[in-house]
């Protein structure tokens, strides 16, 4: 039923430390998560996108290496949009997801902690309907446990690899964006400093 008690470490060691980079990354503070949903913050997508693409060449080199392995949920179509809709419901009125709420939670916020027993209580419902919504999760159909490379016959790696570059594109384009504004900001300054 558990893991060895090695890999239970491991996962309290890497979900404490992925906590705290949350909190330093300001992505526990509702003010940024809403900022995001006015498309005026991107810190969000910055560190989401980055841990993604960091999780996937480490998941994918643990595999490799036999130290992990991949456990795929089927692709439940209604299932995935159900889901989706729940959980940005539940994101855009509390303002965490679930890591970030629990984050915040250590924060002291207690906002966030009425969100925990929110998704205890949801996780629960959930539990007692599962008959009842089994047939609408399913309702697309069910296309087993597939994955991109699968699908398309291609080496994982591949798509780590796009993941990769479309992070460091991001990351290049995010730069010179920033870098431009800093450097209209300063001519700005000039200009009002010469009037």
């Amino acid at each position: 039923m558990f893991d060895s008690p090695e890999k239970l470490v491991l996962g309290l060691v890497t979900g404490i430390l992925f906590g705290f980079l949350l909190q330093k990354g300001q992505v526990a503070k509702f003010e940024v998560i809403v900022g995001q949903f006015l498309f005026r913050d991107w810190t969000v997508v910055k560190i989401m996108g980055t841990a993604v693409v960091v999780g996937s060449v480490g998941v994918h080199a643990l595999v490799m290496a036999d130290m992990a392995s991949l456990h795929i949920r089927p692709a439940q179509l209604a299932g995935v949009l159900f889901g989706a809709v729940c959980f940005g419901i539940g994101m855009a009125v509390l303002g965490y997801c679930p890591g970030t709420s629990v984050a915040a939670c250590g924060e002291g916020r207690r906002d966030a902690m009425i969100g925990v027993l929110g998704m205890f209580a949801g996780a629960a419902l959930y539990v007692a309907l599962y008959e009842q919504i089994a047939p609408l999760t399913q309702s697309l159909g069910d296309w087993g446990k597939v994955t991109l490379p699968e699908v398309t016959g291609t080496s994982p790696w591949l798509w780590v690899a796009l993941l990769v570059v479309g992070g460091a594109v991001a990351m290049f384009l995010d730069s010179t964006r920033r870098g431009t504004s800093i450097v209209s900001a300063g001519a700005r300054q000039r200009a009002n400093a010469h009037r």
